[in-house]
């Protein structure tokens, strides 16, 4: 039986997007809640320094990668750099993603478009079609992608990154019914957050948004770490094809 004061005990988790923001928070709590992570984003230093906070405040081991997870090849080195250390991955979660400031639909260049369909929608699908089979062959695991709640009330200043978080909904849906019944597939639908992310906001301006927001407030980071726990634990275990809202309520406003 599972130790419910460490409900992850002997599991292994991969973030991406883990170094920093909403994906810190839940690396820092599934090895609070006694799993093994590997740390994942571009810029290794971040990845390392969160390592070593995990290792201190923990115990747990953690496994610090460079990798850029728009790269379609690279999440080949990635998987295989994570089953050689750990053997096993447990828990994948799909938390990278990035939507770049632009001053017009009609501008937004193809570049720009496709690096934000790489890193929110691209690589989610090919992280869980790597990973969901060896789930499946060694009898279980729970993959948790993060969307947006832009995928169902997008903006004229986030429509493309709106339109992938909604392709992620699909795949969310699409993947609980290939990889099921022994690996589930959720997804975590954010509003908005107070991560580093949030200081290039115009605080004037999203101030009256937030008010409008039945809990009035943007989250702090580490309010995502509820529904993860929940959708990475033994709690979830008939939980599957999910979309789960976490956004202050602005999925019940009109």
């Amino acid at each position: 039986m599972t130790d419910q004061a460490l409900p992850l005990e002997g599991k292994v988790a991969l973030v991406t997007g883990g170094s920093r923001g909403l994906g810190r928070e839940m690396v820092l709590a599934f090895a609070r809640a006694g799993a093994d992570t590997v740390i994942v984003s571009r810029k290794i230093d971040s990845c390392e320094k969160l390592a070593a906070e995990v290792v201190e405040t923990t115990g747990r081991r953690a496994l610090p990668v460079a990798c850029h997870v728009g790269d379609w090849d690279a999440l080949d080195g990635l998987v295989e750099r994570t089953y050689a250390e750990f053997g096993r991955i447990d828990i994948l979660v799909n938390n990278a993603g990035m939507s770049p400031l632009y001053d017009s639909l009609g501008n937004i260049s193809e570049a720009l478009w496709d690096k934000v369909f790489d890193v929110n929608l691209k690589s989610a699908f090919r992280l869980t079609t790597l990973v969901a089979p060896r789930m499946v062959a060694a009898g279980g695991g729970t993959v948790i992608n993060i969307s947006s709640i832009a995928s169902e009330r997008p903006t004229t200043v986030d429509l493309p990154y709106a339109a992938a978080k909604a392709g992620l909904n699909i795949l969310t849906k699409g993947f609980a019914q290939e990889y099921g019944p022994t690996v589930r597939i959720n997804a975590i639908m954010a509003g908005p957050f107070l991560t580093d992310i949030s200081k290039s906001w115009d605080m004037d301006v999203v101030a009256e948004r937030f008010h409008a927001l039945p809990l009035e407030r943007a989250g702090n980071p580490d309010e995502i770490v509820g529904a993860a726990l929940y959708l990475a634990g033994p709690g979830s275990t008939f939980t599957t094809g999910a979309i789960i809202p976490v956004d202050g309520g602005r999925t019940a406003m009109r």
